[in-house]
C-alpha cells in the first residue's frame, strides 16, 4: 500500500500547488490513501466547510489539523459532519470533533491520527498516553496506522517516533513547515520523518510576507502576518509504502516540487 501525504497547507498559494500537483502526484505514484494537512489552508490559519469539501473533491481521504484548529470559527459548526476531518485526539474531550478516523481501501483499512505536542504549544493532554489507547483501539481493527504528529521540538518528535516504533506505521511530523532530510524507517518498521514540509509560499518564511518577519526580528515591533500570496509557490511532502500486511512501513520518499526542485524531477 502507499500513502500520499501532503504537508501543512498555507494559504491560497497552497490550496493552488494542491489543486494542481495532487492529480499529477497520483497519477505518477498511484497512493491508495492520500492525506492533507490542512490547519493552515484558510488564509495561513484554520480551514473553512469550502475548502475541506475542495480537498474531498480532489480525491483526499483525510485532512489533519493542530494547533490552529479552531482560527476559523466555522468549523465548529461542521466539524461533527465532516467524517474525514480529523483534530488533534489529546485536546480536551469536550471539543468537537475527534482525532482518529478510519479509511477503507478494498479490503483494507487504514487508522488516522492527528496528535499534537505541547512543547512550546499549548499545555494540552499528554499525546504520548493518548497514542496508547488510540493506537489500542485501531488495533483491532488494523495494523496500517498514520498518525501526524503536530509538533514544535524537535527532541518531542523523535521521542515520540520511538516512543511508538513498531506499534504504528508511520509518525510524520508537521507544524515547523520545514521539510526535515531524517526520513527513516526505525528499528521496529515505523517510517518516520522529524517534518514533511509545507505547501504555500515558496518565497517567504514560513508561509508569511518575508519583509514582515524580517522587519519584526530588526525591529522588535509587533507586525501583522500575513500569508505571501505573490511569490511563487512549493509543494511538500512524502509517500509512504507500507506493507498491507504487517503494517510495517518498507520506504518513505520525501517530495518536494519547487522552482528549484521542479515535478519533472522526481
Amino acid at each position: 500500500m502507499k500513502i500520499l501525504f501532503i504537508g501543512d497547507v498555507v494559504g491560497s498559494p497552497g490550496r493552488k500547488m494542491v489543486q494542481e500537483y495532487v492529480p499529477k502526484l497520483k497519477e505518477v505514484y498511484k497512493p491508495q490513501i492520500t492525506i492533507v494537512n490542512g490547519e493552515n489552508a484558510a488564509s495561513g490559519k484554520g480551514i473553512t466547510e469550502k475548502i475541506y469539501k475542495q480537498f474531498m473533491q480532489l480525491g483526499i481521504q483525510v485532512v489533519t489539523m493542530g494547533n490552529h484548529t479552531w482560527n476559523k470559527r466555522e468549523i465548529i459548526d461542521f466539524i461533527d459532519d465532516a467524517p474525514n476531518l480529523i483534530r488533534p485526539a489529546n485536546f480536551p474531550p469536550t471539543n468537537p470533533g475527534k482525532g482518529i478516523t478510519y479509511v477503507k481501501y478494498n479490503d483494507l483499512i487504514v487508522a488516522v491520527i492527528n496528535l499534537q505536542g505541547r512543547t512550546f504549544l499549548d499545555p494540552i493532554d499528554d499525546p504520548f498516553t493518548k497514542a496508547d489507547e488510540l493506537i489500542k483501539e485501531a488495533k483491532e481493527k488494523t495494523n496500517i496506522i498514520f498518525i501526524d504528529f503536530h509538533a514544535e521540538a524537535t527532541s518531542e518528535k523523535q521521542a515520540f517516533g520511538w516512543y511508538v516504533d513498531g506499534r504504528v506505521s508511520a509518525v510524520i511530523g508537521t507544524h515547523t513547515h520545514t521539510q526535515t532530510a531524517d526520513n527513516r524507517i526505525l528499528h521496529g518498521g515505523t517510517a518516520y520523518i522529524t517534518d514533511a514540509g509545507m505547501t504555500g509560499p515558496y518565497d517567504s518564511v514560513l508561509g508569511v510576507e518575508k519583509d514582515t518577519i524580517i522587519q519584526r526580528f530588526t525591529s522588535n515591533m509587533p507586525a501583522r502576518f500575513e500569508v505571501d500570496t505573490k511569490g511563487r509557490a512549493q509543494l511538500n511532502g512524502c509517500l509512504l509504502t507500507i506493507d498491507e500486511k504487517t503494517g510495517k512501513a518498507t520506504k518513505i520518499e520525501r517530495i518536494m516540487i519547487n522552482d528549484d526542485h521542479p515535478f519533472m524531477n522526481l
